[in-house]
């Protein structure tokens, strides 16, 4: 597709279309990925430059995208980004945002109706947004018909039976509110937990740390394999430095230890990785070079 924010691939029998709702310097590359000093990022200045870092603000530069994945018949949305006209007072970027997404999707050929299945790999703001939409002050499930894949463990941990996140950041209670506890009114809702299997090609699995429930999404067709890895890693410098998490990440041992997992899952059965938030392409070969982790390609 010539639109640089939808682009398609297959994976075997699974095609991809990755849907860009934002792409933009974000953070300083630092403050995202507190472990990774400098050095880190110099050293790999020519593969961070320009869809990962911008070296003159030191931001580094991230993406808030949906992947369509249409898989034996159905077409699964994997997160949904921000969302529009959202009370997020702890977030400038995210607050009262407006944006075209839903016309972005129709571009793919993604009318709400038409969409099966709804994963969520955790919640977060900026992976649950277009779950719902605004209807005259209200808010309903945007895809009427879908399934809606909730990690039981974060349900528990940012809904109110978990005191929405422990009261730590107060934009959680109105995460949950606008963007999830419509999708279990409305009976769309299915929680799960450890693995679930959604077709022959595609199975969640829990991966932990980032929230307590998140997940990533293994595809398998016709010997081609992926992994969506959420917010696992949200720079390639992770590759590098697995012992390094994110800024956002709740609990960052763990979160190192499912990301150095994940990866090494990925060399061993040829995947490639597809995080939530990398620019560029999005897509990446992970290889190991002299026993350490590194990407060794970027794909189309």
């Amino acid at each position: 597709m010539a639109d640089e924010n939808v682009q398609s691939f297959l994976i075997g029998d699974v095609e991809v279309l990755r849907v860009v709702e934002w792409r933009a310097p974000y953070a300083p590359a630092r403050d995202l990925v507190p472990g990774a000093g400098p050095e880190v990022w110099q050293d790999n200045r020519e593969a961070l430059v320009p869809d990962h870092w911008e070296p003159g603000s030191d931001r580094a530069v991230v993406a808030l995208q949906t992947w369509v994945v249409r898989s034996a018949g159905r077409t699964v949305l994997v997160d949904t980004g921000v969302g529009n006209g959202r009370e997020r007072p702890g977030n400038a970027l995210f607050h009262q945002r407006q944006g075209d997404f839903p016309d972005r999707l129709a571009q793919a050929g993604v009318r709400p109706q038409d969409v099966d299945v709804v994963v969520n790999t955790h919640i977060h703001g900026d992976h649950v947004g277009w779950n719902t939409h605004d209807v005259e002050g209200g808010w309903l499930p945007t895809f009427p018909n879908a399934t809606y894949l909730l990690p039981a463990a974060d349900d528990q941990h940012f809904g109110p039976d978990g005191g929405y996140g422990g009261g730590v950041r107060p934009d959680d209670r109105l995460i949950y509110e606008d963007s999830i506890a419509p999708v279990h009114k409305s009976g769309q809702a299915r929680l799960w937990d450890g693995e679930h299997r959604i077709d022959e090609h595609l199975t969640l699995e829990s991966a932990p740390g980032h929230t307590p429930g998140s997940s990533v999404l293994r595809v398998a067709s016709r010997g081609e394999r992926a992994v969506f890895a959420g917010d696992l890693l949200h720079s390639p410098v992770q590759i590098l430095h697995p012992e390094c998490s994110s800024c956002f990440c709740l609990d960052p041992g763990q979160a190192a230890t499912s990301r150095r997992r994940v990866l090494e899952r990925a060399v061993d059965e040829g995947e490639l990785l597809i995080p939530a938030h990398f620019g560029g392409s999005g897509v990446v070969e992970v290889r190991r070079r002299g026993g350490a982790l590194a990407f060794a390609r970027w794909t189309p």
